[in-house]
């Protein structure tokens, strides 16, 4: 079996996910709130049971807000889109160019939290994540992030055909993919579905990144003067025709 890891986008976030659902999002969810709950339970026995002041009904309003609203913020931005909750059930929160996220995406998600969850009983987040292509609720549609699953090994395979390039068939026809392998493949299958969706500086930037690991596993080179992008499309479209007309993997 290839064992070779899966080419990353410059943020180090795997080519290869899918949006998260809903049921996926909400247990995640469930988790992180059973932390603050548990958070929440211990700062009222503590705060009952001990002799405060103003100082320490401001202590102890600080903690609560960092309870409510620092625990996702610091976690999502100093574990790569993660919460505890997310960890458990394989999520990430990225950005929409597949980027790490930064205090500032963590932030705004946590705001909108609010009317998310608190304000409409979860109702806004359940109709946002249903009517948008990438599943984001109205947090994720402010931050301008997305929330993808990490383990994917038991997702249905999407069905996909590849074409060849215009004015590539010739060379289509005379590619050599022996050592390339099937997950080889796969990467460069996930970077040409997920190219669109990408800013023209990333995508250009990573199809370099792909071309040059899958150029050292085909004959002949492209000839000169095709993009990377088009020789990815040409290696994916000679390995359909090898395997099969439509690709189910």
């Amino acid at each position: 079996m290839d064992a070779r890891p899966a080419v990353v986008i410059p943020e180090a976030v795997p080519l290869d996910l899918e949006t998260a659902s809903i049921g996926s999002r909400f247990l995640g969810l469930l988790i992180d709130w059973a932390i603050q709950g548990a958070l929440f339970l211990i700062l009222v026995i503590i705060a009952s049971n001990a002799s405060v002041g103003w100082l320490g009904t401001t202590i102890t309003f600080l903690l609560l807000f960092l309870i409510i609203w620092g625990y996702p913020i610091a976690l999502e931005t100093l574990w790569r889109g993660r919460t505890v909750g997310k960890m458990a059930m394989g999520l990430r929160v990225v950005t929409k160019e597949g980027g790490q996220i930064g205090f500032r995406h963590a932030a705004i998600r946590a705001a909108l939290g609010i009317v998310d969850f608190a304000l409409s009983s979860g109702a806004c987040a359940v109709i946002c994540v249903l009517l948008t292509k990438d599943n984001q609720r109205l947090g994720d549609l402010a931050a301008g992030t997305v929330v993808l699953r990490e383990r994917t090994g038991l997702r249905r395979p999407t069905p996909t055909t590849f074409a060849a390039p215009v004015g590539l068939d010739g060379y289509v026809e005379s590619l050599d993919l022996a050592g390339l392998g099937p997950s080889d493949y796969g990467v460069v299958r996930a970077f040409l579905l997920r190219a669109p969706s990408l800013p023209p500086p990333v995508r250009a930037k990573l199809a370099a990144q792909v071309a040059e690991s899958v150029a050292k596993r085909v004959q002949p080179l492209p000839p000169p003067g095709v993009s990377a992008e088009a020789f990815l499309g040409s290696v994916a479209a000679a390995y359909r025709r090898a395997s099969g007309s439509k690709d189910a993997g």
